[in-house]
């Protein structure tokens, strides 16, 4: 007997979900596996051996249509660092795996997630153990990760930030009294998801007055400069500011104000760039200021979310299921943009070992040289990625999601 295993981790997104309907399309027609499991909080509930049979959940087209539609992680997630010199950890893994039958296993995450993968996969290597098989499949609205040209749930989060911004302009302009409007976007050191909010510039819209990135030097002093210089030409602006926006020292500029704290991985947690610079403008421009954190709404809108990541994130997960079953292991599925009009793809696998632990940042010539915009070669990358809408299911107003399982609704033998 032969079973596959699929986990999902870190932060979700609104495509992730499809990853896992396409990998199980794949498997159901394959004729390889006797039985899919799913793991309850990623690597987390392999450990506690909390799994369920995703076959019942997905036994029809329209159970795995609603999945594709739901937005977070359905098999939860989790945030959980695999020490490399804890050979127990890997023991024990493969001791799960051998009682469950498992010979295949595909995580699907970001960039921690493909280092639990890598990390996996050297230890079987090193074990000579050649029975098991284990892939990553892409996901981060941040769309950081090396090797494939762009990541699934990128473009639906970019698709919301787009469409906000087009709103939070119309808002803006209501008023004819000086006032500064400044939008805080998820984005630690890569400013991808700030970036589109440009796209909200699409069909003559106005968009953003200023964009600050997190791949340059923030200038508090020069900020101010642009600001009063905006000023003096309009009354109301729209500033997109990234999460991560560092100072001349490498400092965030969130940490001024002593809000960040660290999670598992080492990483600094971040909120309050936009506060910080509220503060800035009030103290030293005066004038009417407000600061907007889009939070956890970029990466949760499925009502928003684009037809081609949807699309995308399930052809990725057919192909890490594809690629694993052809005896794959170590590498992740990618997606290679073979040209830009008309938008073609075509996908494949790269090794983990060049992935993991690695950041993709957006190319500085693809940012304006005075720091506070994007150009035209960053708007071409991003335009198709955001195409498309996907019809919804409602019920009394509302928008219908899927569930692989309810709370305690998994088995462990």
């Amino acid at each position: 007997m032969k079973n596959m295993l699929l986990a999902q981790s870190g932060g979700p997104s609104a495509a992730i979900n499809a990853t896992i309907a396409g990998a199980v399309e794949r498997v159901l027609t394959s004729g390889q596996v006797d039985r899919i499991y799913g793991a309850v909080n990623g690597i987390k509930g392999v450990f506690e051996e909390r799994f369920v049979d995703l076959r019942e959940p997905l036994s029809s087209p329209q159970q795995i249509k609603r999945l594709c539609h739901t937005p977070a992680a359905a098999l939860g997630s989790c945030r959980m660092k695999l020490r490399a010199d804890d050979e127990s950890l890997f023991e024990r893994l493969i001791a799960v795996f051998r009682k469950y039958e498992i010979s295949y296993f595909i995580y699907i995450g970001g960039n921690d997630s493909m280092d639990t993968v890598c990390k996996l996969s050297r230890y079987l290597k090193e074990k000579g153990i050649d029975d098991i098989f284990v892939m990553g499949a892409p996901k981060t609205i941040d769309n950081d990760l090396m090797h494939t040209d762009h990541c699934p749930g990128y473009g639906s989060a970019a698709k919301y930030i787009a469409a906000t911004f087009a709103e939070l302009r119309c808002d803006c302009n209501v008023y004819d009294v000086p006032a500064v409007t400044i939008v805080e976007v998820m984005g630690r050191n890569a400013g991808w998801l700030t970036a589109a909010s440009a796209l909200s510039r699409l069909g003559g819209g106005e968009g953003p007055d200023a964009i600050y990135l997190c791949e340059t030097v923030f200038d508090p002093e020069q900020f101010l400069c642009d600001i009063k210089e905006r000023l003096q030409k309009k009354d109301a602006l729209l500033i997109a500011v990234s999460e991560g926006l560092r100072d001349k020292n490498g400092s965030y500029i969130c940490e001024l104000s002593g809000s960040s704290g660290c999670d598992v991985f080492g990483h600094t947690q971040l909120s309050g760039t936009a506060k910080c610079l509220e503060y800035l403008v009030r103290e030293r421009i005066g004038c009417k200021v407000r600061s907007i954190e889009l939070s956890l709404m970029q990466r949760c809108a499925s009502h928003l979310a684009s037809a081609t990541d949807l699309y995308e994130s399930r052809m990725l997960g057919m192909t890490a299921a594809d690629r694993c079953l052809c005896g794959e292991s170590g590498r992740m599925a990618v997606v290679e943009r073979v040209s830009d009009e008309p938008y073609r793809v075509r996908y494949g696998s790269a090794d983990l070992s060049g992935i993991a632990n690695e950041e993709k940042k957006i190319p500085l010539e693809w940012i304006a040289p005075q720091g506070n915009d994007i150009l035209e070669p960053l708007l071409t990358y991003m335009k198709p990625l955001i195409l498309g809408e996907e019809p919804i299911e409602y019920c009394g107003g509302v928008p219908v999601h899927g569930a692989l399982y309810d709370a305690g609704d998994y088995f462990s033998r």
